[in-house]
């Protein structure tokens, strides 16, 4: 890892090395920001390579589907057969010059290959050990596998998603893998930061299931002080009204009204400011209380609107509103692309950098490599010579690694 294949940066991670043996998603998207953000991370992927690979179609090119480039790039990528004596080896020389180490294997898996926690600890001192896992390695569920959908199900997300009158369902994107993944950046730089005072690195343990309980407020504040369990309530807030979707002439509107001055507003707009005085409809509880009748009668307020002048009127009048955007609205939005929220770089396009920092911003260097792109080049560096590299990648016959 003494040479980089990258354009030089100085982000302000700068100077950390990451070894990413993750897969998937958390654990990838974990680490595509460390690398947005100047770290130098070192892809590991099986001679199989990542399966998100193959999640397609779409697919960028031969063996790269769009999915694996959402959570890649600025990385550099090398392939190792960690079932291997040689792949074992590089991964330890690999450890003794990073600085973080990311994986998201099932339990026992590490240990297999002879990298426990307690050898971690031992011959690499200062790392800090990022592991991602479905329900943790211990507990009634400890190493049973995780993914986003079944937790979602599991810790009581999708029985508050959906219409009122229809199943639980899951939310459109893989929140659970993806929160899982940013509070996993953020524990690293807690880590990282708390090793400047005591030289000494740590174990983060971050879970699926923590995150999906985590993201269930305020329904489980509501819970707590209720014992009720929430219903499902649609687009709509449980405590808010009025909140949620609506038809206008040409397509859905959302109102996100969270006080009384905007709701006044919002009727003064609609052409029936009476509403604001209206007993049932207030004060927000009353709204609340009052939903159904109060949807009815903004529902049908609103259907006589165009939805842009609509909006821009509400917007003039500090109301939240928004057109309910499709992906592809939303990706050519003219304050997104302000925002840079859409990167272009030698033909990848993706999301842009959401953690924006004023003096050392980060950066998009490179588009995902392709696997294995910078194998010979990193272990070459490490010291290897050709043999054991193509044993290491599982080109050439291995000498069995120890529990092989």
């Amino acid at each position: 890892m003494r040479e980089r294949t990258l354009p030089t940066v100085e982000g302000a991670l700068a100077g950390i090395r990451v070894v990413d043996l993750s897969r998937v998603l958390a654990g990838p998207l974990c680490t595509q920001m460390l690398a947005d953000h100047g770290a130098d991370v070192v892809k590991v992927e099986p001679p199989a390579g990542d399966e998100t690979r193959g999640w397609g179609p779409p697919f960028v090119r031969q063996g790269t589907s769009a999915y694996f480039t959402g959570l890649n790039r600025n990385k550099r990528n090398i392939v190792l057969d960690l079932n291997s004596a040689e792949g074992q080896a590089v991964l330890g020389r690999l450890l003794e010059e990073a600085d973080v180490l990311v994986e998201n294997f099932k339990a026992g898996t590490l240990a297999r290959w002879g990298f426990d926690d307690d050898h971690l600890r031992r011959a690499y001192p200062r790392l800090v050990h990022s592991r991602v896992t479905g329900y943790g390695v211990d507990g009634p569920r400890g190493s049973a596998p995780g993914y986003d959908a079944i937790l979602q199900a599991y810790a009581g997300l999708m029985s508050v998603n959906g219409a009122a009158d229809g199943p639980p369902t899951r939310v459109g994107v893989p929140i659970v893998d993806m929160v899982t993944g940013i509070l996993s950046f953020s524990g690293i730089l807690l880590a990282l930061h708390e090793r400047q005072r005591s030289g000494r690195g740590q174990l983060i343990d971050s879970t699926l299931l923590d995150t999906a309980v985590t993201l269930l407020h305020p329904h489980s504040a509501t819970w707590f002080a209720s014992g009720q369990v929430p219903a499902r309530t649609g687009s709509a807030h449980p405590t808010i009204a009025p909140y949620d979707t609506f038809a206008t002439r040409n397509g859905p509107i959302f109102l996100g009204v969270g006080n009384d001055r905007q709701f006044r507003s919002l009727v003064e707009v609609l052409g029936r400011p009476a509403l604001a005085d209206d007993p049932r409809f207030a004060a927000n509880a009353d709204r609340v209380i009052n939903r159904a009748e109060l949807s009815a009668i903004v529902g049908a307020l609103l259907a006589e609107h165009d939805r842009e002048e609509l909006g821009a009127r509400l917007l003039e009048r500090g109301v939240p509103s928004s057109p309910v955007h499709d992906v592809g609205e939303a990706l050519t939005d003219p304050q997104v692309l302000h925002r840079e929220m859409v990167v272009e770089l030698d033909g990848y396009r993706g999301i842009g950098i959401p953690v924006k920092l004023t003096r050392t911003p980060g950066s998009v260097r490179t588009a995902p490599r392709d696997r294995g792109a910078d194998t010979l080049e990193v272990l070459r560096d490490l010291g290897f010579g050709d043999d054991h590299i193509a044993r290491a990648e599982g080109r050439a016959p291995a000498e069995p690694g120890p529990g092989t």
